[in-house]
């Protein structure tokens, strides 16, 4: 296990680009290492390579080739539940409340029924590299797609979603309807303002996969847990309309993204007020990431000698939303975090909202 991050990091000195992340529920991590600082984007998603997408459509789309792939088996670690004391900076809270009530009168005066609404706070990255970010990460996050991706001339960025944005393999196709966040707890309870925010991106959903034929099945909403915090959940599972696995592909991409439980709805709606008054610039929260349209042959494949082979799926890919993430630079990292706003949202408990999630990447710097 100690070669495959040494590996990691001597990309990372060398200021070479690369990827690695593991799926959520599994030991085995992944890593694809670059050779040279090219940047390469995607035109009709029949690339082969790991999908590194924003959040504005409008923006390119970047890829990682699966050129010089590596692996090792990480041990699972559990998951630690300590108190963290909630970020309340006057100023930023001040700020994020006057948003949401913005949002709330928005709802209430124009067509628009819900909007993801975010922000941004810097905080020192202490002693920590990438690598140990990534390492934090894994250990306590083991339901979660953690990663870490870098590119010198683009920035570097770490995560742990646990939002499906789309899984594929062959005809197949699997994606959820997340929303709703509160402290983990036995005995949860949801209140009506959760419960209807889900029940909006489970709706959007099937009206957009229905609006091009796809044949699919939804599930009844359930708790899950990501880290410390719940969520609602419903599951879609489905199979494409047509022959072509690319253009199903592209269609279905085209879709979902962005989705309700980080846009809003109506999706132009959402999206225009979130461009006009966010202040910042999201990059590549609330985008979309992950392994696409995997191919069994590979051009220059080197195998960790810790396993046997760089494990794929022929014709499967495996997108996430990405989600309870942060972008690193030299001494600081930039945290993002957001909520879904409703007609009947509360300003004060957005931002706790926004706060506890927050606290789930903080908890990942080490002092």
């Amino acid at each position: 296990m100690d070669s495959f991050f040494q590996e990691l990091s001597k990309q990372f000195d060398n200021k070479l680009p690369f990827v690695a992340y593991r799926k959520p529920n599994e030991a085995l991590v992944k890593g694809i290492l670059q050779s040279d600082t090219t940047i390469h984007t995607v035109t009709d998603y029949s690339e082969s390579g790991f999908v590194f997408a924003p959040f504005d459509t409008d923006k390119q789309i970047l890829l990682t080739p699966f050129e010089n792939c590596i692996e090792t088996l990480f041990e699972e670690t559990e998951e630690t539940d300590n108190a963290i004391p909630i970020i309340n900076n006057l100023e930023d809270k001040a700020q994020h409340i006057k948003l949401v009530k913005k949002g709330v009168d928005a709802i209430d005066k124009t067509n628009l029924n819900k909007v993801v609404l975010s922000r941004m706070v810097e905080c020192s990255l202490e002693m920590n590299t990438p690598i140990d970010l990534f390492k934090n990460a894994l250990g306590e996050y083991a339901n979660a797609f953690v990663y870490l991706w870098y590119h010198p001339e683009v920035g570097c960025w770490l995560g742990a979603t646990p939002e499906v944005l789309l899984q594929t393999r062959n005809n197949q196709f699997k994606t959820m309807a997340l929303a709703g966040t509160q402290l983990y707890e036995k005995g949860i309870t949801w209140e009506p303002k959760e419960q209807e925010e889900q029940q909006i991106v489970t709706d959007y959903i099937a009206e957009k996969l229905l609006t091009k034929d796809f044949c699919f099945t939804v599930s009844d909403p359930y708790t899950i847990k990501a880290g410390g915090l719940a969520h609602i959940r419903s599951d879609f599972n489905g199979r494409f309309s047509s022959i072509s696995a690319t253009a199903d592909l592209r269609k279905l991409i085209h879709l979902l993204h962005p989705t309700p439980a980080v846009c809003g709805y109506p999706t132009e709606f959402a999206k225009d007020f979130i461009l006009k008054n966010e202040g910042y610039d999201r990059c590549f929260y609330t985008g979309f990431l992950g392994e696409l349209n995997i191919s069994s042959k590979r051009k220059n494949n080197r195998r960790n000698t810790e396993n046997n082979a760089y494990r794929f799926i022929t014709n499967s890919s495996n997108l996430y939303v990405n989600l309870r993430c942060m972008e690193l630079n030299d001494s600081y990292v930039s945290i993002y975090v957001g909520g879904g706003v409703t007609a009947s949202s509360d300003a004060e408990r957005e931002y706790i909202e926004t706060c506890n999630k927050m606290n789930t990447m903080k908890k990942l710097i080490k002092s």
